[in-house]
């Protein structure tokens, strides 16, 4: 059975955050280790741990993905930016091993404009990360949609910073609304083929160990990453439809990151992704 799976909070507690998934019908989930949006880290009990992958082990969440924090940019110009980014990350990786997590995602950051620095900035701090101590969990790298200064809009600079990780690399997250954005049009058959061969020729076949499937709610190519619920945005259900069952793509898992007013919005997605998927 294909792995499908949503983006769920740990509001109330991380082991909170499987239970949720399990109401939604999911057999895998991404989660916050913490509010993403501060420097500040938690703490969290042994209990809470415990619990937190007895549920998972109970209802067979697998994979289990961690988010970064959106304030991590190791391809910041700001060294102090990236000092922080640093120890953010090694931290998000140490946790992600306390919780028995199989990949942690990363964004890897923008340079205000200069893209060639940044990449070299954000390689530089992959390569420290690399070499600083070993972790059981794999660190994923996710396509970004090509605003200004962005490092990762295009496969070949996402596969080259993932090959700095060395490894701890576990390869690369693909986002649909990123791609979109970024100039690889999904919405039909002869374009889908040329984006994942343009893949497979870059990464290999195995590199792609999620996907984050989001519709966009702007225009092709547009450089502006904003979230579209399934089919009605600008990639639309049949290009979905197309890229879920290529041969390439179809036992990847899929994680949805969707707008979200209410538990329902995700199961209204949830719904109309199992209908794309043929053989689900």
């Amino acid at each position: 059975m294909r792995r499908l799976g949503v983006h769920t909070s740990i509001a109330g507690g991380i082991d909170l955050s499987i239970l949720r998934a399990k109401e939604l019908g999911c057999n895998t989930l991404q989660i916050f280790s913490h509010n993403p949006r501060t420097w500040k880290k938690p703490e969290f009990s042994e209990e809470v741990v415990n619990r937190f992958r007895e549920y998972r082990k109970l209802y067979d969440m697998n994979p289990l993905y961690i988010h970064t924090s959106y304030l991590i940019n190791i391809a910041s110009t700001n060294k102090q930016i990236r000092e922080l980014s640093l120890k953010m990350l090694i931290w998000e990786l140490d946790t992600a091993d306390m919780l028995g997590a199989d990949y942690v995602i990363l964004h890897p950051g923008s340079s205000s404009g200069d893209s060639l620095k940044g990449k070299r900035l954000a390689i530089d701090t992959l390569k420290k990360l690399r070499d600083m101590k070993s972790w059981n969990v794999k660190l994923l790298l996710e396509n970004t949609a090509g605003e200004r200064g962005d490092i990762s809009a295009t496969i070949e600079d996402l596969w080259e910073l993932a090959e700095s990780c060395g490894g701890l690399s576990g390869g690369l997250c693909i986002d649909t609304c990123h791609a979109f954005q970024a100039g690889y049009d999904i919405r039909k058959d002869k374009d889908i083929e040329k984006f994942v061969d343009n893949i497979i020729k870059v990464s290999g076949f195995d590199a792609i160990k999620l996907i984050h499937l989001n519709d966009s709610k702007k225009d092709f190519n547009s450089k502006v990453d904003r979230h579209e619920h399934i089919g009605l945005g600008k990639i639309g259900l049949t290009g979905f439809k197309s890229l879920l069952n290529h041969s390439a793509l179809r036992e990847i898992p899929i994680i949805l990151e969707t707008p979200k007013r209410s538990e329902r919005d995700d199961l209204i997605n949830l719904r109309k992704v199992k209908r794309l998927i043929s053989y689900y």
